[in-house]
């Protein structure tokens, strides 16, 4: 038993660590976009390879809405790793909650 112990503590130490590592973390998503933007007289209006753009859009849930906000390509880099920071942390709560029921001998 003390050994089981001994490995479920190293276990949430390591999680503990990666995510105290983490330094940006948000929800959502990132969206790259085109748009045409009207004019008859416009190639992007013919041609869908000359639409304007990139555009760049962080889509999140706010207050139980959803929110959508433009940001610069250099925002949306940061925010896409951000983003999968989020994934991950959720990912080692499961793990952490899942060796914490382990080590109280609720789940085996």
């Amino acid at each position: 038993m003390a050994k089981k112990a001994i490995a479920s503590d190293r276990v949430m130490a390591a999680i503990r660590a990666r995510i105290a590592a983490m330094d940006w973390v948000c929800s959502g998503t990132i969206q790259k976009r085109t748009q045409t933007c009207g004019k008859a007289t416009c190639r992007c209006a013919r041609d869908p390879a000359a639409r304007h753009g990139p555009y760049y859009a962080w889509g999140r849930m706010e207050d139980g809405r959803l929110k959508n906000t433009v940001v610069s390509p250099r925002q949306a880099r940061l925010l896409a790793q951000a983003i999968k920071n989020h994934q991950t942390i959720v990912t080692l709560l499961r793990l952490w909650t899942r060796e914490t029921s382990r080590k109280l001998g609720v789940r085996k």
